[in-house]
């Protein structure tokens, strides 16, 4: 359904055109003073240009057009040329109704609903996540969701690095700790791998890691058993399985607390078979060749400000790295799913890589040209001194301790809580927690860095994810209270102005989610859902709702906030935040 501003648009439209002028000039925007109009239109004043006339004057023209027409209850000039308009609360009662009873609630529905790849996530396998990850997770699951809800067909991917040198260091020293086992043995072809466990691989990587850097024979081991690995030795290939099988199991048991989860669980070694077409393509179209002993291909263009070095295919050694994978990923992803759009949630600070690798498949053709090839870079998420965040030792905090953190911060503050009983106590507390980190995250434009603070994310005053799961279990109080059940919402008659702006904000509701995804931002559903509890709450204040007495009244009001509810609900949905009952 169309929303109210392209609704308003073609009115306008058809007013300059009765007026003789073009109708491409009749664009409505919301206006940011409510207490003169709801609406605006600026055409005039590029009219004026064209016809040569005052901007007034072609308003008042426009404006008289206008004024006759329905669905306005005033549209009047504001000089120097601004059409200012006030719709009839008719006409706001008539699309509520509609959206109201609209399965989508009013979002947009993509006209094409092309299919998009999201890879976010983008964990190692035989490592802990850490709060690095915290960014990737919670944008890329929001923008699938996003995505879905304005009717795109979307496929996301975890995208593990489970085919580089992080899993030759992990090889090289469990080799070194037990040589004995079978799979070390240059002969092996099959046989029993040992069981590993999460805390056994988070142990060693950061150790083999260590070493690597001060011990250098054991480093070249490390890459050694890497490039054995890509070339499919029996037994590392037999023990790097065993690897991926405790390493996901940990990895999902994670990303579930933080209620983001993926389709696809394929890893670099998955693009590893499209290697040889990649070397083979990029050979064929001549644009492959070698510099200091490693297989290279220029991208660098003549607009360039900076020099842009070559991205390397295969190092001298004849192993993969980071670039050839994500390129094979490419072929991968348009031979199975003929994506429109390939979203990249990570670092901004991969910009380089990423401009490298999406020129290079450009110039070989690994998609068509009108693919989009984007990437959603993302700021860090700092401490209080202004610096990308850690522990008070300094070192990177694990995902699953800043969740314990954030939820015992939270059983903190609901311990005065007349509605949290000890059954209850720490699953409330835990979701409490997970939105108030996911909230404090979003509200930020992703491009942003941020700070992290944990009492301001879990205030219950402010833009907080707090305040929004506290103004849903108000609503539900309601609710019970008035023993409301209806599952269908109409409302007939505007009694308050606060009313009028709650109905206005709902019907505008299917404008920011246009936004947000042709921006492919969250924080303005995060803003939307923000202002939409904040004038319930207001509403609320202002209107004796339970005890009102005049049932027409009461049911109109009551049928209002349980929409509200079910609107505010949906943004929580998007931003994969899960509502409690009481607080």
């Amino acid at each position: 359904m169309k929303t109210i501003t392209q609704i308003l648009t073609e009115v306008v439209s058809d007013a300059f055109e009765k007026c003789g002028y073009d109708r491409s000039l009749g664009n409505v925007t919301v206006s940011d003073r409510l207490d003169l109009c709801q609406f605006q239109c600026n055409g005039a004043f590029s009219a004026a240009k064209q016809f040569r006339k005052a901007p007034f004057m072609i308003a008042d023209e426009v404006s008289a057009v206008l004024s006759e027409n329905p669905v306005f209850e005033k549209a009047v000039t504001c000089k120097p040329g601004f059409i200012n308009m006030t719709v009839k609360d008719s006409f706001l009662l008539e699309l509520f109704n509609e959206i109201a009873g609209d399965k989508f609630l009013g979002t947009p529905q993509a006209e094409n609903p092309d299919t998009i790849v999201i890879d976010y996530g983008g964990p190692n396998v035989a490592k802990p996540l850490h709060i690095g990850h915290l960014r990737s997770a919670i944008i890329g699951e929001s923008l699938k969701r996003l995505a879905r809800a304005c009717g795109y067909k979307v496929i996301s991917d975890v995208h593990l690095g489970d085919w580089g040198l992080q899993i030759g260091l992990v090889i090289a020293e469990l080799e070194e700790r037990n040589p004995e086992w079978s799979c070390f043995d240059a002969s092996f072809t099959d046989g029993k791998i040992p069981e590993l466990t999460a805390d056994m691989l988070n142990e060693i990587y950061p150790f083999a890691s260590k070493k690597s850097k001060t011990d250098e024979e054991f480093k070249i081991k490390a890459h050694q058993a890497t490039a054995d690995l890509q070339n499919q030795r029996p037994g590392y290939i037999a023990l790097w399985k065993e690897i991926l099988r405790v390493s996901i199991a940990d990895l999902k048991s994670n990303y579930e607390k933080l209620g983001v989860d993926f389709d696809l669980w394929y890893g670099e070694s998955d693009a590893d078979k499209y290697v040889d077409e990649l070397v083979e393509t990029l050979t064929r179209k001549e644009l492959l060749y070698e510099s200091e002993g490693a297989m290279v291909v220029d991208v660098s263009l003549e607009t360039d400000n900076a020099p842009m070095p070559p991205v390397i295919i295969k190092k001298s050694d004849n192993s993969s790295i980071y670039a050839t994978t994500d390129l094979a990923t490419i072929i991968q992803r348009n031979k199975d799913f003929s994506p429109s759009k390939i979203w990249y949630v990570v670092d901004k600070r991969q910009d380089l890589h990423f401009t490298q690798v999406f020129r290079c498949a450009r110039k070989a053709g690994l998609v068509p040209v009108d693919t989009e090839l984007a990437l959603l870079g993302f700021g860090t998420m700092n401490g209080s001194d202004g610096k990308p965040y850690k522990t008070r030792d300094g070192g990177v905090m694990r995902l699953s301790d800043l969740l314990e953190t954030v939820t015992d911060a939270a059983v903190s503050k609901l311990n005065k809580s007349e509605y949290v009983t000890d059954e209850n106590h720490m699953d409330i507390a835990g979701k409490v927690g997970v939105a108030a980190v996911k909230f404090g995250d979003l509200i930020n434009h992703r491009s942003k860095d941020y700070i992290f603070d944990l009492d301001k994310f879990l205030s219950f005053e402010g833009k907080t994810g707090t305040y929004l799961l506290y103004t849903v279990t108000r609503i539900n109080s309601i609710i019970k209270k008035a023993q409301y059940d209806k599952t269908t919402y109409n409302v007939d008659n505007l009694y308050t102005d606060t009313e009028r702006e709650l109905i206005l904000t709902i019907l505008l509701t299917g404008e920011v989610f246009r936004r947000a995804m042709e921006e492919k931002a969250p924080n303005y559903i995060c803003e939307n859902a923000y202002k939409l509890a904040v004038i319930f709450s207001r509403f609320y204040h202002d209107n004796h709702i339970l005890s009102e007495e005049d049932e027409a009244k009461k049911n109109n009001w009551m049928s209002l906030i349980a929409f509200t509810r079910k609107l505010i609900m949906k943004h929580l949905d998007i931003l994969a935040i899960e509502a409690v009952e009481n607080m």
